[in-house]
Parts: structure tokens; C-alpha cells; sequence
């Protein structure tokens, strides 16, 4: 599994297309025990009962990571408590490397007239992410990107009970993140509640990723149809909206099991990954290798918007990249290369530095 190509896997076994939700405790990993050959204790990721199956050692290894990125420690550790937020991780190494990396006027502009949202986090170490950003608290129109909304507040509510878990919710899930499915969207957001999704946005217990105190953030105020918007988002106006900033913070709150059970992490992993739309970071980031992408795109006349996990090798950083104007397709694409460069550049010197 050496490329993206429109995530088809050749026929390979995909184990994202059967996993069911594990039954773990909250925010809870475990030991495998000692390592045979160093005597060392190692440790065993969510994924690891899957090693029995034929599948690329690379490919193992992404999903292994996306669903216990920290390899957390020999002993029960607790998520949750010892995460910090992204919006107090700025790190002045990776913005410089980035200030640097984005040479091209047009970006410098967008950037200027708040046309464009932009966020980078280094995750590889969970506990100690790195964070770079452009106009991180600025709310703009989105498109599809703020579905992840809609699949939080599914998953919310499965999690308290008013929902199953079944066949046809996870395949809809599916449709509407893989696919982008509109349909799909509306239907999962009338099943949860524009007024409950509001709550949900709203709610310290699921990170608040709407918060007016802080530009607002993640707002579904409009199913994905020709109906008119139930309710604009208080502070801007804007019916399917993110700013950068609280989108990546979803997906870190969801690998660190601060926002979702991190018994879930499968399911997310499954709707997340193989993105059946070949344009944006699955564009840009095509023909590199060792690349595993979990991601939701947006699209809406010039509105471009792409968000998601990265993982390859031992290197994993979120971004969401929401643009405005008219080259922003090709910006978006371009973009994700440059952050794919930058990112790789200081992970090849901290490994030539050692620990």
C-alpha cells in the first residue's frame, strides 16, 4: 500500500471494512507485555488483534496508529486527562517552517483579507502536539466539511442509547463521509436533531466546537438539500460553517478520546478512511508513499475546504485547510503537498537528532 489511488486497495483485505466498534473501556489501552527479543514492555494499540490477517506491514501500521497514535504506556492510562488543547500548542518552530514553505502570493492574500482558515498539528506525539496555524478562529463557509458534525452527534447519541449501531446507520455514516452523500446527511441529520446537534456543538462534554466566545466554530444550521436553513450560525450568518481550528480539534478530541469514546475510534476509522472523491489532500497527496488518509472534503462553487488525519511512517499530523476564492481547489491541493514536505523535513531532522 504504497499510494493513494482513490483508495482501491487492489484487492487487498481492508480490515476498516469490517470492523465493528470495540468494546473497550473509556480512553483505556493495555500492555501487550514484554518485547522477546528486548525483554522491554511493549505496547498493544486497538488494532493489534488484527495481526493474524495478510495485511501490508505499512498498512498495519497506519491503522494501528490512527487508533492508539500515542502507543500509550505499560500501564491503564486514562484519555482524557492529560491531553492539552490545540488552541495552547502553538509552536514557533513548525509556523516558521511553514511561513517559509508558502511562497506564493496568492496564499499571503487569502490569508490577509481572512479568505482563508488554516491549521497544522503535529500528533505524533499525542501529548505534545505541535501547532501552526492562518486565521485558525475565523468561521467560514465549509460545504460538506462540517458533516464530521453531523457524525459526532450520531455517534453521541449511539453512545447514550437513543440510537443503534446497525448495519444500515453505519452505511449511511459511510456514504455521507466517504461519499459526501447529501442524502445521506440530511437523513442522519433529522434523525439526531438540528436543535440537538446545536446542543451538541454547544456542549463542554464534546469540546464545545461551536463556541461564541471564540469566533464559533463547527455549525449544520441547514440540512443538505433545497429546504431554507433552520437556524444561521449566531455570529456569522453562515449555514454549513468551521473554522479550522475547531474542525482539527474534533479530530484530535476523537484520537485522544477527549470528545468521543475511544471505543468508536474503529467506526471513525472505517467512515474516515478510503475517501471516494479523488480531488484535494487525496489528489495532492497522491503517489506518496506510505500515505494513509482520514479525511472529509467541501466543496460549493468557490468554497474548497479538506480536512483529516495524515499518517505515514511514524509521522502524524492533522489539517483542515478551508479557502475562499476562485484557484482555491488548486490552492487546497497544492497546499497539502507543501504541509506534506514541511512535515516530513522536520520529521527526518528530530530522527537524525535522536531522542
Amino acid at each position: 500500500m504504497s499510494e493513494i489511488k482513490n483508495h482501491s486497495f487492489d484487492g487487498l483485505h481492508d480490515p476498516l471494512d469490517s470492523i465493528p466498534p470495540l468494546q473497550t473501556q473509556r480512553g483505556v489501552a493495555f500492555s501487550a507485555g514484554p518485547n522477546a527479543k528486548t525483554g522491554k514492555e511493549q505496547k498493544r494499540g486497538y488494532f493489534s488483534g488484527f495481526r493474524h490477517r495478510r495485511i501490508d506491514r505499512r498498512l498495519l501500521y497506519a491503522v494501528n496508529l490512527i487508533l492508539s497514535l500515542a502507543l500509550i504506556g505499560p500501564n491503564i492510562v486514562h484519555a482524557g486527562s492529560s491531553y492539552p488543547d490545540l488552541r495552547d500548542c502553538h509552536s514557533p518552530g513548525l509556523q516558521k517552517a511553514l511561513d517559509e514553505a508558502f511562497t506564493r502570493p496568492n496564499f499571503w492574500e487569502a490569508v490577509k483579507k481572512k479568505k482563508l482558515g488554516l491549521v497544522v498539528a503535529d500528533v505524533t506525539k499525542l501529548q505534545r502536539p505541535e501547532v501552526a496555524w492562518y486565521n485558525p478562529n475565523h468561521m467560514l463557509y465549509a460545504a460538506s466539511l462540517p458533516k464530521i458534525a453531523i457524525a459526532l452527534g450520531m455517534i453521541v447519541e449511539i453512545d447514550r442509547g437513543r440510537f443503534q449501531l446497525d448495519d444500515k446507520t453505519r452505511n449511511q455514516l459511510i456514504r455521507m463521509i466517504r461519499h459526501s452523500s447529501n442524502r445521506e446527511a440530511t437523513a442522519l441529520l433529522h434523525r439526531v436533531g438540528m436543535e440537538r446537534l446545536a446542543e451538541i456543538l454547544q456542549d463542554e462534554r464534546y469540546g464545545k466546537l461551536y463556541d461564541p466566545a471564540r469566533g464559533g466554530g463547527l455549525w449544520v444550521g441547514k440540512e443538505y438539500g433545497k429546504a431554507a436553513a433552520w437556524r444561521r450560525d449566531p455570529l456569522n450568518g453562515i449555514s454549513h460553517g468551521a473554522s479550522a481550528i475547531q474542525a482539527a480539534r474534533f479530530y484530535y478530541g476523537a484520537i485522544t478520546g477527549t470528545i468521543i469514546d475511544l471505543k468508536y475510534l474503529p467506526l471513525l476509522a472505517q467512515i474516515f478512511g478510503k475517501p471516494a472523491i479523488n480531488h484535494k489532500f487525496v489528489k495532492g497527496l497522491h503517489g506518496r508513499e506510505g500515505v494513509r488518509l482520514f479525511r472529509k472534503s467541501g466543496t460549493w462553487r468557490e468554497y474548497h475546504a479538506d480536512s483529516g488525519l495524515v499518517v505515514r511512517d511514524e509521522l502524524a499530523y492533522i489539517v483542515v485547510f478551508i479557502d475562499h476564492h476562485i484557484a482555491a481547489d488548486q490552492e487546497v491541493e497544492e497546499g497539502i503537498r507543501i504541509i506534506d514536505d514541511v512535515m516530513q523535513q522536520r520529521d527526518n531532522r528530530k530522527q537524525t537528532a535522536g531522542p
